[in-house]
């Protein structure tokens, strides 16, 4: 055997044991990688759990309700639904003759509270039914017989039976008890009951406070009466009118920037909308309360007298600009993840710059573009910060009935409920998130439903 051979021989040798070990160390490494990635997973999984278990807990259980006056008095087995209009007037005239005029004003009365008891009949209750004789007297200076019958005459069953049920049969929840405490210690609980609730008439009962009434119920300081429908229809409109107002405007300027800017090197009208491309990319990342600021200085106050104020269609053009940024950049990946090949066809068969963006282009980059939709949306339903500043309410008993109508959302709902000191309102905390969650996803479900059938025409 020669010395060269040798040598080669001890080279490969060497080179062998330098392999072997740089295998194992990135072996090793990649093993480490992969039980970190893991390891987060089952963190963020048990985060999910935790955060479920939490809403899950407070959201249902047994409560003790006692009523100021019980139901089962005022109607056959407790249900005002089923008496008539006349009949739970003669309830309120009974039971709270003096208040009339304050349910007038809550109910029925739309302008300032601070000038409700000044102003004529006429001008209070202006569009609404008011008994003729009485348009220049004030409200204190009619009749319980005649506040009744305003309030009768502007409000529905519905509205009566609500009414009621908060103030006259006034259910106040005296103790409530977590979902795991009514599984593993209902023994306790009962006896708790029979020793310090049952003498005072109250009714121990399991309830889910995720339920009809919450849903259909307006909001209410009394924990026992409070419903989240005018938060939910709140937070349905503004949604909906900003997704109808950002997602032409955001597809539209990514078509623009993708198929109609120039790309010319150099050229004026490239630097351009490179400047406007990388604007675009940093306003995605611009804190929402910023929005909520120009909201209040452009669409409040400068442009109040077309948006009428503090109202839903300026809480829809602020989340409107808050979502652009992230439609618009991932329509832009969506419409530049098409193949040129498919432009170059349509255009080899003699279609138009504008027939081949809308029967080639738009068809292949649709199902991108609403994924970016759908991250927009989920963004634009939890925002508070922006609503608060241009001006949501947090107590509000009217239900919005227009574009211009004053309105509350399910997160500063939340927020609202969640700060309260009564214990009663952290249940139905965790049952507006519950809400909350159900309408994401099926806002979402909606979404990608509509994604899956662009796939399957682009498909066939």
């Amino acid at each position: 055997m020669t010395d060269n051979t040798l040598d080669t021989q001890i080279d490969l040798v060497r080179d062998e044991g330098f392999y072997q070990t740089n295998l194992r160390s990135r072996k090793f490494r990649g093993n480490l990688w992969k039980n970190f990635f893991l390891l987060a997973i089952i963190v963020a999984f048990g985060a999910l759990l935790a955060l479920f278990y939490n809403i899950a807990n407070s959201a249902f259980g047994y409560v003790v309700e006692d009523y100021a006056v019980n139901p089962t008095t005022l109607a056959p087995d407790g249900n005002l639904s089923a008496l008539r209009e006349d009949e739970l007037i003669a309830i309120l005239l009974e039971y709270q003759e003096r208040r009339l005029p304050v349910y007038i004003r809550d109910y029925v009365f739309t302008g300032d509270p601070t000038q409700f008891t000044t102003l004529p009949v006429s001008e209070v209750l202006a569009g609404k039914w008011y008994p003729p004789e009485t348009d220049a007297l004030t409200i204190r200076d009619l009749t319980p017989a005649q506040q009744a019958e305003v309030l009768e005459r502007n409000m529905d069953q519905a509205q009566m039976v609500t009414l009621i049920t908060e103030q006259v049969v006034d259910p106040v929840v005296l103790e409530s008890y977590t979902l795991v405490e009514s599984i593993f210690n209902r023994p306790a609980i009962e006896a708790e009951f029979q020793e310090e609730f049952v003498e005072q008439g109250a009714t121990l009962y399991f309830t889910s406070w995720v339920n009809l009434d919450f849903l259909t119920s307006p909001l209410s300081n009394n924990p026992a009466a409070a419903g989240a429908r005018t938060a939910i229809i709140g937070t349905l409109l503004v949604v909906i009118v900003t997704i109808c107002i950002a997602f032409p405007i955001g597809v539209g300027a990514a078509i623009y920037l993708e198929e109609y800017s120039d790309h010319q090197e150099g050229h004026f009208l490239t630097r351009m909308n490179r400047i406007i491309e990388t604007n675009i990319r940093n306003l995605a990342g611009v804190p929402s309360i910023i929005y909520g600021l120009l909201g209040l200085a452009v669409f409040v106050r400068t442009l109040g007298g077309v948006t009428g104020g503090r109202t839903i269609i300026s809480a829809s053009l602020t989340m409107a600009l808050l979502i652009l940024p992230v439609i618009i950049i991932n329509a832009q990946e969506a419409l530049r993840a098409v193949p040129s090949s498919l432009r170059d066809a349509s255009y080899g068969m003699g279609a138009t710059k504008w027939q081949t963006i809308y029967k080639v282009v738009m068809p292949s980059a649709i199902p991108g573009i609403l994924t970016g939709t759908i991250l927009a949306m989920s963004r634009a339903i939890g925002e508070t910060a922006p609503l608060i500043i241009v001006g949501a309410s947090t107590f509000i008993l009217f239900d919005p009935s227009s574009l211009q109508s004053r309105f509350t959302v399910l997160p500063i709902l939340i927020y609202n409920w969640t700060s309260r000191p009564q214990p009663e309102f952290k249940n139905l905390a965790a049952s507006a998130i519950i809400v909350l969650l159900v309408l994401l996803l099926i806002l979402n479900a909606t979404a990608i439903i509509l994604r899956q059938r662009a796939r399957k025409s682009l498909a066939s």
